[in-house]
């Protein structure tokens, strides 16, 4: 199948935009930290400068493959990732209590980032190919369910709850628009949450996440609401317009890893409310964008494939910025294209470009009759009807 028109222009430099801009973000949030412990407040700028090239490149890399190439390889693709994620349990390199990166020479990356993309092409491919049987239990839902509750469970080892949990969810939402039986779903659902919570409990630094998120804590006993209360007076010393490119007082060794996960309260004190909410809104175009791209997608594959990069952008922006406002337990999760560069950034910016290549191959659809905003919202909680495809 040939390409029926050019690239998403939009989308493509939107995201190279976010890329450049984190350059600004990542050196002013790590400048202090920087000249302290590397001796020169431009080196982790120089680091992260070339995960943005590299990213770039995988981008675009990624626009010009074929998309429909990966379909009858995702099991290996989800195979190799599974073996990845079982040598780094024994072989990995241990950070702060967790196995997470396997050091390749100079070079280490996270298995469970490429796990995560490996598991969206996987679940699509699945799901496009057992679409006359989607509602089997036996042949279709469990099939589907042993390789994410597989990835999960090895990620959930190293140990990484959050990158576990999300993996599911990113699961779920795949196959709710293939339109998997909701009973199937919820049932298993439940059941995550349970097992999952039982095994949050056998940590006591989890537990601690979740005693600091529900206010049983002090700002001095409690490492993790110290994180949470620092971001806070980040986005209170930023106010509305910001105090100012640079001259943010909390990543000065008072906000931990302002230059990574709480990379976005460092830019509400810089850009104030403005800038941050600009932020989201740039995001939200990127999702509107992707879900479009789903939409129109020439066949099932190309459709889950788009929506489940989609959505998992659209998870990680969230929970980001949920936990550096307060509204979530910390979970060690990176904004999107703006944190601190490293394997999330190249594995996120490639997925990206398997969906520009999804957007080259996009059926133009005759726009919707006008709605009231009643009959949207029934839309949006029920199943999009699967299309018949050519």
């Amino acid at each position: 199948m040939k390409p029926k028109r050019t690239a998403d222009l939009s989308l493509f430099l939107t995201v190279t935009g976010l890329l450049l801009a984190s350059l600004a973000f990542v050196y002013t949030a790590s400048a202090s930290f920087s000249a302290v412990k590397m001796g020169a407040s431009e080196s982790m700028l120089f680091n992260h400068a070339k995960k943005v090239f590299l990213s770039l490149v995988a981008m675009i890399v990624f626009t010009k493959m074929d998309y429909h190439k990966f379909e009858k390889q995702t099991k290996w693709i989800m195979l190799s990732s599974l073996l990845l994620l079982v040598a780094v349990l024994f072989v990995g390199t241990r950070e702060l209590g967790a196995r997470r990166w396997l050091a390749l020479g100079p070079f280490s990356f996270q298995p469970a980032e490429f796990a995560k993309f490996a598991l969206v092409l996987h679940v699509a491919a699945l799901c496009a190919a057992k679409q006359e049987i989607i509602g089997d239990f036996k042949k279709a839902f469990l099939p589907i369910m042993f390789w994410a509750i597989a990835a999960a469970a090895l990620i959930a080892k190293q140990p990484n709850m959050s990158t576990a949990s999300v993996l599911l969810l990113i699961t779920f939402g795949i196959m709710y628009v293939a339109q998997v039986p909701l009973k199937y779903m919820i049932t298993s659902g439940v059941l995550a949450l349970f097992g999952g919570g039982i095994f949050a409990l056998t940590a006591s630094y989890r537990v601690q996440r979740m005693l600091a998120f529900v206010g049983h804590h002090t700002t001095h006993t409690s490492q993790v609401a110290y994180q949470t209360d620092q971001a806070l007076l980040a986005f209170g010393n930023g106010g509305i317009f910001g105090v100012g490119i640079g001259q943010s007082r909390q990543s000065m060794f008072f906000l931990p890893e302002s230059y990574g996960d709480f990379i976005y309260s460092v830019i509400g004190e810089e850009y104030g409310f403005i800038g941050a909410g600009l932020l989201l809104v740039v995001f939200g175009f990127i999702v509107i964008r992707g879900v479009q791209i789903a939409k129109h997608a020439p066949d099932a594959f190309g459709r889950y494939t788009a929506f489940g990069i989609t959505l998992t952008v659209a998870i990680y922006v969230l929970i980001n910025a949920f936990v550096n406002v307060g509204l979530m337990p910390v979970t060690g999760l990176p904004m999107p294209f703006v944190s601190y560069g490293g394997t999330s950034m190249i594995f996120s910016a490639a997925a990206i470009g398997v969906l520009l290549n999804i957007s080259k191959y996009a059926v133009t659809l005759p726009k919707p009759p006008r709605v009231s905003f009643g009959e949207r919202l029934s839309r949006l909680l029920k199943p999009p009807q699967e299309e018949a495809i050519a």
